[in-house]
């Protein structure tokens, strides 16, 4: 197996961040220093910063609810993150961050591949937000929306949007930029109030109360893996 793919396998970083960490030379096998696209054999030991990495036997996928003010990151010394509220035995990653003033479903998962393969992918990854803006919208603003928005230079993928009330809407999008749903609502002169995901893919956040997790069902899984194109173990 490459060295990146028994990286990303172990649930530690994504294959793109495992190479860059083998570049940066913190990266050994069986004490030696190692290369980008060298090969791991199964009774070697491979160290990240002189910390023993393993790939786990059997991979976790969570589902869960980010509240507001909870921040989306690994740094240990952060206050109020995501890490949290998650079982402290396990090293899992986030697919697709929510901002600080957002809340809504993340997917946890041990499985860097799935990570990346989700964060990397097409863009034809269906991500369902429920957004909340400060002044009632209208059909023109909901055309413009599905139709494609300028951000920095570049237009969205065309999106899907419903009308919930007069300041609220659902929005369907393929992309996971920088704050991309909020920078869409400024273009137009909308300010958003309250962001909430409900939806990545197939995986849905329900009933599911703001703090806590559930592991995915095995339907879940396997809509999840299939729709990479990845086979369940």
């Amino acid at each position: 197996m490459r060295l990146n793919k028994y990286i990303a396998q172990s649930g530690y970083c994504s294959r793109r961040k495992a190479d860059q960490l083998i570049e940066d030379g913190v990266v050994t096998i069986n004490g030696n220093p190692s290369e980008v696209g060298q090969k791991v054999a199964h009774n070697d030991v491979v160290a990240v910063n002189g910390q023993k990495i393993e790939i786990n036997e059997k991979e976790v996928y969570l589902a869960f609810h980010k509240p507001f003010g909870v921040i989306c990151t690994a740094d240990e010394k952060a206050d109020n993150t995501i890490y949290d509220y998650l079982p402290t035995d396990q090293r899992l990653l986030y697919v697709g961050r929510l901002d600080v003033e957002s809340s809504g479903l993340l997917i946890m998962t041990s499985d860097g591949n799935v990570a990346n393969a989700i964060a990397h992918g097409s863009g034809s990854h269906e991500k369902e937000y429920i957004v909340t803006v400060d002044k009632p919208i209208n059909r023109a603003f909901a055309k413009k929306m599905r139709d494609g928005v300028i951000i920095e230079g570049e237009k969205t993928k065309p999106a899907l949007i419903k009308k919930m009330r007069d300041d609220r809407f659902s929005l369907i999008i393929t992309q996971g930029r920088n704050r991309q749903v909020r920078k869409m609502c400024e273009a137009f002169g909308y300010k958003v109030k309250t962001l909430r995901r409900v939806r990545v893919m197939n995986v849905k956040l329900g009933a599911l109360g703001e703090g806590n997790y559930r592991p995915l069902t095995k339907n879940e899984r396997r809509g999840l893996l299939a729709s990479l194109g990845m086979k369940q173990a």
